[in-house]
């Protein structure tokens, strides 16, 4: 059922777990260069406005405000792009704006994504200012020649400095590394995971190279220039990355992230659990729940289309699309599997309006548990449909194979 406020109410006792929450994406799609592997929506420009930028942005949030009164907000996060490259004082104008409109309960996390060089790094202490208390560092490699491959206009000292500096000023930080990169071997990978623990705390991104239609890497990989390792290396750096982090007290609560407990993302759980959340930014997404129905929303992409669109008429945003049924079971499994958590059976009922069983062909789940790759726990509406460890490192076949 649906609250008051458009917030999802689990039935049937879904309620005892986590709540998704409702959450921020702000987008600022502006970067100094254009990394090669980066299929986001990024953009090098030799100059921004940002009075304008700010002006949009707050126009935008103040429409999505009024389409959803009554609601709280659980997390912001700054994305991009390179956010690091905003003004602190547009970010505090977002987040003052933000406890106006929807209301920013004391605690509420606010990440701002950030690259390490060292003229970013010297803002860090405004973004603090401004209300930030998260950030998460765009590290990729810890050594120069895979930083330089990578496209990273940062070395390797400039990385450990960034880290410092966030370990100092914020309360809660974490970094990305990429892996299974082109030559690298299980040895070389473990050293530089041991290197990165001595410097995380509580929360490790670790994703696994893939290479992205209309990137740079795609075009080296079409013509052999660029040649990944195998994938029964693949799978062994895979494994060696979740005995370490297993082994330092940072177990993988979703696929590529890892953390303490209790030191989760709390806006990407809100992702991965199905939570309601609003994109404002070019080429930002977002998912709301109005009057009984899951919309999908989307902005234009064009950084000056969507800038020119929101200044004259409030926002950037497309029409809103209702998320069938069908479609919002397709969705929930695939965020909600990849998390260890996994998905609640009541949760999937009260968003779709159907049991799971009757969304699958017959035997696919039963099959899917005989080899290994599902398991559920739990009785009745407290039943959780999870991913093993080696269903979600095979997660998109398992996918295929459960919904058809």
């Amino acid at each position: 059922m649906v609250g008051q406020t458009g917030q999802r109410q689990d039935a049937d006792g879904a309620g005892a777990f986590p709540d998704p929450g409702f959450a921020l994406y702000v987008h600022w799609p502006f970067c100094a260069s254009k990394c090669p592997y980066c299929d986001f929506n990024s953009h090098v420009r030799e100059s921004v406005d940002h009075d304008r930028w700010a002006e949009g942005l707050l126009r935008e949030l103040d429409h999505f405000a009024d389409l959803t009164p009554g609601r709280r907000l659980t997390s912001v996060f700054f994305g991009g792009g390179t956010p690091s490259l905003m003004r602190p004082e547009t970010v505090a104008a977002i987040l003052r704006r933000a406890d106006e409109r929807w209301g920013l309960p004391a605690g509420t996390e606010v990440t701002l994504e950030a690259n390490p060089t060292s003229v970013e790094a010297a803002k860090f202490r405004g973004f603090r200012a401004a209300g930030v208390n998260r950030v998460s560092l765009g590290i990729q490699a810890l050594n120069e020649a895979d930083l330089k491959a990578l496209g990273r206009r940062h070395s390797a000292e400039d990385a450990l400095g960034a880290i410092a500096l966030a370990r100092e000023l914020f309360p809660r930080y974490s970094f990305d590394l990429i892996y299974a990169r082109p030559g690298q071997t299980v040895p070389a990978w473990r050293d530089e995971l041991y290197r990165a623990l001595d410097h995380a705390v509580g929360h490790l991104s670790l994703y696994q190279l893939t290479i992205e239609e209309g990137t740079q890497f795609h075009t080296l990989h079409a013509r052999g220039d660029l040649v990944l390792p195998a994938e029964e290396v693949q799978g062994d750096l895979y494994a060696m990355t979740q005995e370490v982090l297993n082994a330092a007290g940072l177990p993988a609560y979703e696929v590529s992230n890892h953390a303490r407990p209790g030191q989760e993302s709390r806006h990407n759980l809100t992702y991965w659990r199905y939570g309601d959340y609003v994109g404002i930014g070019p080429g930002a997404h977002g998912r709301l729940t109005r009057d009984g129905l899951k919309m999908a929303t989307r902005t234009h992409r064009a950084p000056e289309v969507w800038l020119e669109r929101t200044l004259a008429t409030g926002t950037g945003a497309k029409p809103f699309e209702p998320v069938a049924a069908q479609d919002r079971l397709t969705e929930m499994l695939m965020m909600g599997l990849r998390l260890s958590e996994g998905v609640p059976l009541a949760r999937v009922q009260a968003e779709t309006g159907k049991p799971l069983a009757e969304w699958l062909a017959p035997d696919a789940l039963a099959r899917l548990q005989r080899i290994g790759m599902l398991e559920q726990d739990g009785e009745g509406a407290a039943t959780v449909l999870r991913a093993t460890n080696d269903g979600r490192e095979r997660l998109n076949a398992v996918l295929a194979a459960l919904l058809g």
